[in-house]
């Protein structure tokens, strides 16, 4: 882990506080849909959405109706409430992975949000024939687990400690995914430290910027277009997220 990772702070008490937008944010959602249905159709491959900390399968609704009215065979990860990678968690989402998969008897596409891309990160490294491509929603897999405003609700919730690693999950974070990656991200995230959720810049991976919150990345218009435009890709052919046009107004460059 480099110094500057390692040196990483929590978003401002400001940032924090501006993370009620995350409701004003659903609701842009909803009067974007007209407009987002404009997004790239799929091809019918199977998807796996995992929600963020203390947060479930309800939370990643909207986003996983807008995908199945793309035409994605769009699944939950179907164990309530993510309180951390606590007995039996992982197993069951590999289980499930594998059920997708060979249902479809196609690779799947993993999307996740916050500690949610935690998980399809390192799912992908563990099964990367079975494993289409990632994308992950303000996900700090970059920097040091206390670099978020969340660490201290993290060991409330799954009783171990956020700097703790055990060695489940095998490779480390920040590796990179040998699958498409897709990192989305904002500079206003008011929960994870934002420099610690992109991901290195490589002929299979990327960096998406939106301009939102954590709490509301999920269902951000901007982020949801990006989830749709990144699984439309034909499988073996990926290509970076195209800005040119209208879409350099919506989404800064990531490079900047």
């Amino acid at each position: 882990m480099s110094v500057a990772t390692q040196t990483l702070r929590p978003p401002s008490r400001t940032l924090m506080f501006l993370e009620g937008r995350a409701i004003h944010e659903l609701g842009a959602f909803l009067g974007a849909l007209p407009l987002l249905s404009l997004a790239p159709k799929g091809d019918g491959h199977p998807v796996l959405v995992l929600p963020g900390l203390v947060a479930s399968d309800t939370s990643t609704r909207p986003l996983r109706s807008f995908l199945k009215s793309r035409g994605y065979a769009v699944s939950g990860w179907r164990q309530g409430r993510n309180l951390g990678l606590r007995d039996g968690v992982q197993r069951a989402m590999v289980d499930l992975v594998q059920e997708l998969s060979d249902t479809h008897r196609r690779k799947i596409s993993l999307v996740g949000w916050s500690l949610g891309g935690l998980y399809a990160r390192q799912l992908s490294k563990m099964m990367p024939d079975r494993v289409r491509s990632v994308i992950t929603l303000g996900s700090p897999f970059a920097g040091s687990p206390k670099a978020t405003n969340a660490w201290r609700v993290y060991e409330m919730a799954s009783g171990r400690r956020a700097d703790e690693d055990d060695g489940r999950f095998g490779s480390s974070l920040a590796e990179t995914p040998p699958v498409p990656t897709t990192a989305i991200f904002s500079r206003t995230d008011g929960i994870c430290a934002w420099q610690g959720c992109m991901e290195k810049p490589s002929a299979l991976s990327e960096n998406i910027e939106v301009e939102s919150s954590h709490c509301g990345m999920g269902h951000h218009p901007a982020a949801v277009y990006a989830v749709a435009d990144r699984l439309a890709q034909p499988e073996g052919k990926w290509a970076p997220f195209d800005r040119s046009g209208w879409r350099s107004i919506v989404y800064p460059d990531p490079a900047r």
